[in-house]
């Protein structure tokens, strides 16, 4: 969609120069950075990068971001351990702070998913079912729809069946529309059983299969670099916390108010990865 007043600012862009002090202090190590405007308690923008000031200083080049560069006065940095913790810190810090120019880590703390059960799809809400130990569920979506759209998506590539899966209404013992023009298999007909159409819709959908919480409650991931340690203290895939002792990190024991869709997307790949960090139990 044009965007009038992007295009402006871009057309008008001039290098931040009433930035350049800011570069002074920004290290080249691993954290999250902070751009603020005329009031340092609400953020523009909120960032995270393995080398800050080379992050930072790519905003500086960037014309797309020439509205951001033009209000911000200030650019704060956090330092971290490693990837990770800037991950988490970020995420975090968008959800709590609310940053003007940050819109992907918003909190969306209702959530979608998709659950196989027997031979049917059904879609389940995060409020309704506990994602950190349901079995059988498959994708994490922001809304109804947009899961619905998947399942849509899935059938169309699969020749799945849209009355079978409960897109829309199938009339009992007759062929659907869409096997008439060769874009169902048949399961409505007879054509295909019902085991195979779920084997194949399970088999579509495995790639997005949700991970249960594999431990019995808290963990602290432990994460060291250049004679440092910090734990990230974890719930149910919820982030509580980084702290520098494992002392400290046991004292953390807040129940987890929500399923957290992207520390959860943050924190899969790390422990379950060949090479994945230590991991201590707390509980």
């Amino acid at each position: 969609m044009w965007n009038p007043e992007k295009e402006l600012f871009t057309e008008l862009y001039q290098y931040p120069e009433h930035l350049r002090h800011t570069l002074e202090n920004l290290p080249n190590g691993s954290g999250v950075y902070i751009f603020y405007g005329d009031d340092n308690a609400f953020p523009l923008y909120i960032g995270k990068s393995v080398n800050i000031r080379s992050r930072v200083m790519s905003h500086f080049r960037n014309p797309a971001e020439a509205k951001l560069l033009h209000m911000t006065r200030d650019i704060e940095h956090i330092e971290t351990i490693g990837e990770v913790g800037a991950l988490l810190l970020e995420s975090d810090l968008i959800k709590t702070r609310r940053p003007l120019f940050n819109k992907r880590l918003r909190n969306a703390r209702k959530l979608c998913s998709i659950r196989l059960q027997e031979l049917s799809a059904q879609i389940v809400f995060s409020d309704d079912v506990d994602f950190s130990h349901s079995e059988d569920l498959f994708g994490l979506f922001k809304t109804k729809m947009s899961a619905i759209e998947k399942i849509r998506d899935i059938a169309d590539q699969e020749k799945l069946c849209y009355g079978a899966l409960g897109l829309e209404k199938l009339a009992k013992n007759r062929a659907c529309f869409r096997f008439s023009l060769g874009k169902c298999a048949g399961v409505c007909c007879g054509k295909e059983s019902p085991e195979a159409h779920q084997a194949r819709l399970r088999e579509a959908l495995s790639a997005l299969k949700i991970r249960s919480w594999p431990y019995p409650g808290r963990i602290a991931i432990v994460e060291e670099a250049r004679g440092q340690t910090d734990y990230h203290v974890i719930n149910h895939w919820f982030y509580l916390g980084t702290v520098k002792t494992l002392e400290a990190a046991k004292e953390f024991d807040i129940a987890v108010p929500h399923f957290d869709r992207d520390s959860y997307k943050i924190l899969c790949k790390p422990m379950f990865a060949a090479d994945s960090p230590k991991i201590i139990l707390l509980d």
